[in-house]
Protein backbone atom coordinates (compact mmCIF):
# COMPACT_ATOMS: atom_id res chain seq x y z
CA UNK A 1 0.00 0.00 0.00
CA UNK A 2 1.70 3.58 -0.76
CA UNK A 3 1.02 6.46 1.39
CA UNK A 4 -0.95 7.62 -1.89
CA UNK A 5 -3.27 4.94 -1.76
CA UNK A 6 -3.66 4.81 1.86
CA UNK A 7 -7.67 5.05 3.45
CA UNK A 8 -6.54 8.70 5.14
CA UNK A 9 -5.69 10.16 1.48
CA UNK A 10 -7.23 12.96 2.61
CA UNK A 11 -5.85 13.76 5.54
CA UNK A 12 -2.55 13.06 4.19
CA UNK A 13 -3.35 15.68 1.27
CA UNK A 14 -4.80 18.23 3.40
CA UNK A 15 -2.54 17.96 6.79
CA UNK A 16 0.17 15.44 6.64
CA UNK A 17 1.70 16.32 3.23
CA UNK A 18 1.72 19.88 4.04
CA UNK A 19 3.51 19.34 7.23
CA UNK A 20 6.31 17.08 6.56
CA UNK A 21 6.72 19.25 4.04
CA UNK A 22 8.52 21.96 6.57
CA UNK A 23 9.31 18.92 9.05
CA UNK A 24 10.22 16.29 7.56
CA UNK A 25 10.13 12.58 8.87
CA UNK A 26 12.77 10.78 10.46
CA UNK A 27 13.38 8.43 7.68
CA UNK A 28 11.83 7.72 4.15
CA UNK A 29 10.39 4.61 5.29
CA UNK A 30 8.95 2.88 8.34
CA UNK A 31 8.21 -0.85 8.13
CA UNK A 32 6.85 -3.63 10.83
CA UNK A 33 9.47 -5.78 12.65
CA UNK A 34 7.84 -8.34 9.67
CA UNK A 35 8.76 -5.98 7.09
CA UNK A 36 5.48 -4.55 5.83
CA UNK A 37 5.58 -0.80 5.07
CA UNK A 38 3.38 1.51 7.69
CA UNK A 39 1.93 4.34 6.29
CA UNK A 40 1.65 7.34 7.83
CA UNK A 41 -2.22 6.93 9.89
CA UNK A 42 -3.89 3.72 9.63
CA UNK A 43 -7.76 4.51 9.32
CA UNK A 44 -11.05 3.08 8.79
CA UNK A 45 -13.04 6.07 8.95
CA UNK A 46 -11.93 9.04 6.14
CA UNK A 47 -14.16 11.31 7.72
CA UNK A 48 -12.33 10.45 11.19
CA UNK A 49 -10.19 13.56 12.55
CA UNK A 50 -6.52 12.66 11.60
CA UNK A 51 -3.37 12.98 13.95
CA UNK A 52 -2.78 16.91 14.48
CA UNK A 53 -6.48 17.71 14.11
CA UNK A 54 -8.97 18.44 16.69
CA UNK A 55 -9.71 16.76 18.63
CA UNK A 56 -6.27 15.53 19.17
CA UNK A 57 -7.18 11.55 19.82
CA UNK A 58 -4.53 10.48 16.98
CA UNK A 59 -2.16 12.68 18.43
CA UNK A 60 -0.56 16.18 18.34
CA UNK A 61 1.19 16.37 15.22
CA UNK A 62 0.66 14.94 12.14
CA UNK A 63 3.45 12.81 11.97
CA UNK A 64 4.00 12.26 15.61
CA UNK A 65 7.06 9.31 16.18
CA UNK A 66 7.78 9.63 12.54
CA UNK A 67 9.17 12.96 12.61
CA UNK A 68 10.32 13.18 16.32
CA UNK A 69 10.45 10.68 19.17
CA UNK A 70 9.18 11.23 22.63
CA UNK A 71 10.85 12.83 24.92
CA UNK A 72 13.49 10.25 27.26
CA UNK A 73 14.17 11.33 30.79
CA UNK A 74 15.29 9.26 33.84
CA UNK A 75 14.07 10.20 37.06
CA UNK A 76 17.32 11.31 39.01
CA UNK A 77 17.36 13.26 41.95
CA UNK A 78 20.18 12.73 44.07
CA UNK A 79 21.39 14.37 47.84
CA UNK A 80 22.49 17.65 46.77
CA UNK A 81 21.99 19.85 43.75
CA UNK A 82 25.85 19.38 42.40
CA UNK A 83 25.04 15.68 42.88
CA UNK A 84 22.03 15.84 40.78
CA UNK A 85 23.43 18.57 37.99
CA UNK A 86 26.41 15.88 37.65
CA UNK A 87 23.73 13.01 36.70
CA UNK A 88 22.07 15.21 34.93
CA UNK A 89 25.09 16.25 32.88
CA UNK A 90 26.10 12.52 32.54
CA UNK A 91 22.55 11.22 31.45
CA UNK A 92 22.22 14.00 28.71
CA UNK A 93 25.89 13.02 27.49
CA UNK A 94 24.62 9.37 26.82
CA UNK A 95 21.87 10.71 24.71
CA UNK A 96 18.75 11.48 27.41
CA UNK A 97 16.82 14.04 25.60
CA UNK A 98 15.51 15.98 28.78
CA UNK A 99 15.05 15.97 32.52
CA UNK A 100 13.51 14.29 35.22
CA UNK A 101 13.77 16.03 38.95
CA UNK A 102 13.50 13.84 41.85
CA UNK A 103 13.22 16.29 44.52
CA UNK A 104 13.35 15.09 48.32
CA UNK A 105 10.16 15.08 51.29
CA UNK A 106 10.94 18.44 52.31
CA UNK A 107 10.73 20.43 49.45
CA UNK A 108 7.79 18.24 48.34
CA UNK A 109 5.95 19.41 51.40
CA UNK A 110 7.30 23.12 51.75
CA UNK A 111 10.29 22.82 54.40
CA UNK A 112 13.64 24.34 54.74
CA UNK A 113 16.34 22.01 54.88
CA UNK A 114 17.25 23.12 58.10
CA UNK A 115 13.48 22.95 59.72
CA UNK A 116 13.45 20.67 62.74
CA UNK A 117 10.97 18.79 60.77
CA UNK A 118 13.16 17.98 57.40
CA UNK A 119 15.51 15.70 60.26
CA UNK A 120 16.66 12.72 58.36
CA UNK A 121 14.71 13.20 55.01
CA UNK A 122 17.36 15.87 53.62
CA UNK A 123 18.20 14.36 49.95
CA UNK A 124 17.02 10.95 51.09
CA UNK A 125 14.66 10.53 48.24
CA UNK A 126 15.59 12.85 46.20
CA UNK A 127 17.37 16.74 45.75
CA UNK A 128 16.79 19.33 47.98
CA UNK A 129 15.84 22.65 47.00
CA UNK A 130 15.59 25.80 48.85
CA UNK A 131 16.47 28.44 46.80
CA UNK A 132 17.02 30.05 43.31
CA UNK A 133 20.87 29.40 44.20
CA UNK A 134 19.98 25.68 44.73
CA UNK A 135 18.11 25.30 41.52
CA UNK A 136 20.94 27.19 39.40
CA UNK A 137 23.45 24.86 40.96
CA UNK A 138 20.96 22.05 39.93
CA UNK A 139 20.75 22.91 36.22
CA UNK A 140 24.70 24.58 35.92
CA UNK A 141 25.87 24.32 32.45
CA UNK A 142 22.09 23.01 31.10
CA UNK A 143 21.02 25.37 28.39
CA UNK A 144 17.76 25.78 29.84
CA UNK A 145 15.71 26.88 26.62
CA UNK A 146 16.03 24.38 25.35
CA UNK A 147 16.63 21.33 27.15
CA UNK A 148 12.71 20.01 28.51
CA UNK A 149 12.21 19.72 32.23
CA UNK A 150 10.41 18.02 34.20
CA UNK A 151 9.37 18.60 38.06
CA UNK A 152 7.63 15.70 39.55
CA UNK A 153 6.34 18.25 42.41
CA UNK A 154 2.74 19.05 43.80
CA UNK A 155 2.36 21.43 46.85
CA UNK A 156 5.23 23.46 45.77
CA UNK A 157 5.02 23.12 42.44
CA UNK A 158 3.96 27.56 42.17
CA UNK A 159 7.16 27.92 43.98
CA UNK A 160 9.32 25.77 41.77
CA UNK A 161 7.66 27.47 38.78
CA UNK A 162 8.85 31.31 40.84
CA UNK A 163 12.16 30.09 40.89
CA UNK A 164 12.72 28.40 37.22
CA UNK A 165 11.00 31.53 36.21
CA UNK A 166 13.71 33.70 38.07
CA UNK A 167 16.56 31.41 37.23
CA UNK A 168 15.32 32.02 33.21
CA UNK A 169 15.60 35.39 33.65
CA UNK A 170 18.49 35.58 35.50
CA UNK A 171 20.64 34.00 32.95
CA UNK A 172 18.73 35.99 30.26
CA UNK A 173 16.57 33.81 29.37
CA UNK A 174 13.16 34.31 28.07
CA UNK A 175 10.51 32.28 30.44
CA UNK A 176 8.41 31.43 26.96
CA UNK A 177 11.43 29.05 25.48
CA UNK A 178 11.29 27.20 29.00
CA UNK A 179 10.15 23.60 27.84
CA UNK A 180 8.79 20.56 29.87
CA UNK A 181 6.24 19.64 32.71
CA UNK A 182 5.06 20.53 36.41
CA UNK A 183 3.54 17.00 37.74
CA UNK A 184 0.97 19.77 39.88
CA UNK A 185 -1.74 17.03 40.72
CA UNK A 186 -2.59 17.66 44.13
CA UNK A 187 -6.07 15.62 44.16
CA UNK A 188 -4.12 12.58 43.95
CA UNK A 189 -1.92 13.71 46.77
CA UNK A 190 -5.03 13.97 49.03
CA UNK A 191 -6.38 10.78 47.69
CA UNK A 192 -3.36 8.66 47.94
CA UNK A 193 -0.09 9.68 47.98
CA UNK A 194 -0.11 12.31 51.31
CA UNK A 195 2.29 15.40 50.17
CA UNK A 196 -0.62 17.70 50.65
CA UNK A 197 0.31 20.76 52.01
CA UNK A 198 -2.74 23.14 52.30
CA UNK A 199 -6.63 22.21 52.17
CA UNK A 200 -8.21 21.30 49.74
CA UNK A 201 -9.68 24.38 47.87
CA UNK A 202 -6.92 26.45 48.35
CA UNK A 203 -4.48 24.14 47.14
CA UNK A 204 -6.59 23.79 43.45
CA UNK A 205 -6.98 27.57 42.99
CA UNK A 206 -3.09 27.16 43.41
CA UNK A 207 -3.09 24.25 40.60
CA UNK A 208 -5.13 26.53 38.34
CA UNK A 209 -3.10 29.64 38.98
CA UNK A 210 -0.02 27.68 37.75
CA UNK A 211 -2.11 26.51 35.08
CA UNK A 212 -3.51 29.93 34.05
CA UNK A 213 0.10 31.49 34.40
CA UNK A 214 1.42 28.74 32.10
CA UNK A 215 -0.91 29.39 29.10
CA UNK A 216 0.14 33.60 29.75
CA UNK A 217 3.54 33.55 30.62
CA UNK A 218 5.31 30.09 29.79
CA UNK A 219 3.59 28.61 26.86
CA UNK A 220 5.34 25.77 26.71
CA UNK A 221 5.72 24.27 29.50
CA UNK A 222 3.23 22.00 30.32
CA UNK A 223 1.48 23.15 33.30
CA UNK A 224 0.10 19.87 34.73
CA UNK A 225 0.22 16.40 34.53
CA UNK A 226 -2.73 14.10 35.99
CA UNK A 227 -1.31 10.64 37.72
CA UNK A 228 -3.45 7.54 38.27
CA UNK A 229 -0.66 5.07 38.84
CA UNK A 230 -0.04 6.31 42.84
CA UNK A 231 -3.74 5.44 43.46
CA UNK A 232 -3.42 1.61 42.06
CA UNK A 233 -0.39 1.17 44.16
CA UNK A 234 -2.39 2.71 47.35
CA UNK A 235 -5.06 0.21 46.88
CA UNK A 236 -7.48 0.93 44.36
CA UNK A 237 -8.90 -1.17 41.54
CA UNK A 238 -8.20 -0.47 37.88
CA UNK A 239 -11.49 0.93 37.25
CA UNK A 240 -11.26 2.96 40.51
CA UNK A 241 -7.85 4.26 39.29
CA UNK A 242 -8.97 5.26 36.14
CA UNK A 243 -12.35 6.84 37.52
CA UNK A 244 -10.68 8.90 39.80
CA UNK A 245 -7.86 10.06 37.15
CA UNK A 246 -10.53 11.16 34.57
CA UNK A 247 -12.36 12.89 37.73
CA UNK A 248 -9.69 15.06 38.95
CA UNK A 249 -8.99 15.94 35.10
CA UNK A 250 -12.55 16.97 35.38
CA UNK A 251 -12.32 19.02 38.77
CA UNK A 252 -9.30 20.97 37.17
Amino acid sequence: MTQDSHPGGDWLERCWRPFVEKHPERQDHFLTAGGLPIGPMQAHDLNEPGAGEFPFTRGIHPSMYRGRLWTMRQYAGYSSPTETNARFRYLLEKGQTGLSVAFDLPTQIGYDSDAPASLGEVGRVGVPINTIDDLDLLLDSIPIDSVSISMTINSTAPILLALLVALAKRRGVDPKKLRGTFQNDILKEFIARGTQRFPVEPSMRLVVDVIEYCQQEVPSFYPISISGYHIREAGSTAAQEIAFTLADGIAY
